[in-house]
């Protein structure tokens, strides 16, 4: 981020005595006893990572990103929102083999540059949609990098995500995990990408690719594909990637994004092996989505959808020790009658165990936009704004939002600084702490000693 002081004329010494208790149901992923590590910034900070996805598939090759704009960012930071998922692809920036797309690279950090004025961390997403441009009007993997064996790929524009079991699609996939030269295709594109955007301060991480796929053998079930292609082909490729990128980032200091294949979503426990970056630095990435409600279904708690969820998509970090943030979550209409439910129980989830979500996605419009064309929340998606601890100097003991408060005990670790979300909300404070209140409803708060225990509350906001 933008380096910016913090600290000078108006500081005030806040000695508040809070007389509510503190909650003991945290629901943060900073947790203690879950299992899960914190996501952390280079100067050691428990970070909680709140944001959208930003995403524009419609524009490519000399138009390509111009869907997103500086009002998108500015948007996002003004409702509190710090974190962004922004998909490029591979097909714009190497249109043909070898040949890397300046104008593209520049395009990509001119949104990176309205992320630093706005103070938004910024992971960067190898996206594809079923493959790439061979297979209709999809986006990722360039058409060069696709090889079908001649076998057959149809449109299905009622359900597009069928179109990863066309024999084509799969076929694609295969080679792109097989075949030597395509791996080094990926690797190396891997290595422009880090080599000229690590240095950019907005840069957080790497989601290294979106939703990979594989191909099903005959007789083999979905849930049994998926766990041999994410243990036998998708592990070695995120080995090779973290590599690649390791070899040419001058910042070992971001993190890597890893992702399961989409069958997660259906309560199924990720296969992954543990991914072997050579500066230890690996988020756990899954996507949180429902085949019903992808559909048009509404919500129904009942179902028990997302405690399935839930079951499967904490083993993998507990197991490995990496932490959790969810690239993309959110029903293409938020208007049905059980949606105030939905995000209620859906936030509180992601809250248990994750460093944080991005949403998809922050457009103006229809369908899974964030807000219409005024620039107003879509229904309930406003309920994604809640005060949050942003960044915690500190081991964090408890941290929870319920009825409309807001609750953070951490231990201080020393000067650093603690930033929050508060929006309008009222705020106090317990400890021998420096506060400061920021621009966008930030408050800023600096122990004035290690090993001091500081409790906030925030009321509203």
């Amino acid at each position: 981020m933008r380096s910016r002081r913090l600290w000078g004329a108006g500081l005030v010494l806040v000695l508040v005595l809070l007389t509510s208790p503190v909650s003991a149901a945290p629901v943060s992923a900073a947790a203690p006893g879950d299992g899960i590590p914190p996501l952390t910034d280079g100067r050691g900070r428990t970070l909680t990572l709140r944001g959208w996805n930003l995403a524009d598939k419609t524009h490519r090759g000399d138009a390509a990103l111009s869907g997103i704009t500086e009002r998108h960012l500015r948007d996002m930071a003004d409702r509190g929102f710090g974190f962004a998922r922004l998909a490029v692809f591979w097909d714009d920036l190497e249109p043909r083999r070898g040949r890397y797309s300046e104008r593209y690279l520049r395009k990509i950090e001119r949104v990176l540059d309205w992320a630093e004025r706005y103070r938004i961390r910024v992971v960067v997403d190898a996206h594809q949609d079923v493959y790439g441009p061979a297979f209709g009007g999809h986006r990722g993997i360039p058409e060069w990098a696709t090889r079908t064996d001649g076998l057959p790929w149809r449109p299905h524009p009622d359900d597009w995500f069928a179109e990863y079991y066309e024999p084509g699609v799969q076929a694609a996939f295969e080679h792109l995990y097989e075949d030597a030269d395509l791996r080094r295709a990926q690797e190396r594109m891997w290595q422009v990408l880090a080599g000229r955007l690590g240095r950019h301060p907005a840069v957080f991480g790497y989601d290294l690719i979106n939703e990979p796929m594989g191909k099903l053998r005959p007789g083999e079930q979905l849930p049994d594909a998926a766990r041999r292609v994410e243990s036998t082909q998708v592990t070695p490729m995120y080995d090779r990637l973290a590599a690649a990128v390791r070899s040419a980032d001058p910042d070992r200091r971001h993190w890597l994004f890893v992702e399961p294949t989409p069958v997660v979503g259906e309560g199924v426990p990720t296969a992954l092996g543990r991914v072997h970056d050579p500066a230890g630095r690996v988020v756990y990435a899954p996507h949180f989505y429902n085949t019903a409600m992808e559909t048009g279904a509404d919500y129904d708690p009942a179902a028990g959808w997302i405690e399935r969820y839930e079951a499967a998509v904490v083993r993998y970090p507990r197991e490995r020790r990496v932490p959790v943030v969810v690239g993309e979550w959110g029903p293409p209409d938020s208007s049905l009658p059980g949606m105030a439910r939905y995000y209620a129980d859906a936030l509180a989830s992601l809250g248990r165990y994750g460093s944080g979500w991005a949403g998809w996605e922050w457009c103006y419009g229809g369908g899974y936009c964030a807000v219409g064309e005024d620039g107003r929340f879509r229904p309930n998606k406003g309920r994604t704004v809640e005060p949050y601890a942003v960044a915690v100097a500190g081991v964090v003991r408890v941290a929870s939002y319920e009825a409309g408060r807001f609750r953070l005990e951490y231990v201080a670790s020393g000067a650093g600084v603690t930033e929050l979300f508060v929006g309008g909300g009222r705020v106090e404070v317990s400890g021998p702490v420096v506060v400061r209140r920021g621009e966008r409803g930030r408050v800023f708060l600096r122990a004035v000693r290690a090993g001091v225990v500081v409790r906030v509350t925030v009321v509203g906001g």
